[in-house]
Order: C-alpha cells, then sequence, then structure tokens
C-alpha cells in the first residue's frame, strides 16, 4: 500500500500549496493532479465491503495497521474526489489511530476554505468517508 500521501506529501504542504493559488479554478485542478498521484487500487480490491456509503461517486477504503500506523488504500471513479481523497491521505495515511482522533479534519479543510466550494453532495461524501476513517481508527485504537 505504498504511496506519498502521509510520508513525503503532508496536510501542511497541501495547505501551502494551495494557498499560492487564488481561483477555485486553479485549486481545483491541483487538487485533481494531487489525486493522478494516488496509486490505484486494484479492481479485486474493490469490494462491497470496503465501498464508502454516502458518497456520490464509488468510493473504496481499506486500511491495514502496521507497526501501529493505519496503512490507507483508497480509490474512486471520480477524478474530483480521487483528489480529496489523496488530501485526506495527506492527514491520515501512515498515522497511529490515535493521531488520526486527534487531527483536526475541519481545521485543515478551512484553512484552504474547501468544504464551501464543494457541492453539497461532495460535501456529505468526504464527510462520509471521514467517517469511515474515524471509525477504523477507532477500532485500532481500542484494540491495542
Amino acid at each position: 500500500m505504498s504511496q506519498p500521501f502521509g510520508y513525503s506529501i503532508t496536510s501542511d504542504e497541501v495547505v501551502e500549496d494551495l494557498s499560492f493559488f487564488d481561483d477555485w479554478e486553479d485549486r481545483y485542478r491541483f487538487i485533481i493532479d494531487l489525486g493522478k498521484q494516488l496509486p490505484k487500487m486494484d479492481e479485486s480490491a474493490k469490494t462491497e465491503d470496503k465501498l464508502v456509503r454516502g458518497c456520490q461517486s464509488q468510493v473504496w477504503l481499506d486500511a491495514e495497521l502496521k507497526e501501529n500506523r493505519l496503512e490507507f488504500s483508497v480509490d474512486s471513479d471520480a477524478v474530483i474526489v480521487r483528489g480529496l481523497l489523496a488530501m485526506v491521505m495527506c492527514a491520515y495515511n501512515h498515522k497511529t489511530p490515535q493521531d488520526i482522533l486527534a487531527f483536526d479534519i475541519e481545521q485543515y479543510f478551512d484553512a484552504v476554505d474547501l468544504v464551501k466550494h464543494l457541492s453539497p453532495s461532495r460535501g456529505n461524501g468526504l464527510r462520509a468517508m471521514i467517517e469511515r476513517i474515524k471509525g477504523i481508527a477507532k477500532e485500532y485504537s481500542t484494540s491495542s
């Protein structure tokens, strides 16, 4: 599940990079380009149990605990959603379950003024992805 997100591409870097753009068309392009760097999830891994409910697009999410850090594998059939997933991975991938639960994702999105620039259905989908990740983190934090 190796990928740059959460390792060499962090949430702080995303905030910094997005701050260079004045208009949202450029920011969307950046987010889409970020999504292009996400490793594709193997088709055989795109199973019903990995589908995130509440998303307009199809979104798959899988997690594995390695050395007390969660490694995520994610994918979507929509380019902008892949970009949003990449942003989320910058914040959550390769973090401990406790770090994930403590991270202020709202502050992260507020720093780039993201949520108000998403359609209501995209915003709901983004919240569904985050809830799924936090649920996984809670599961692992109580079992360790």
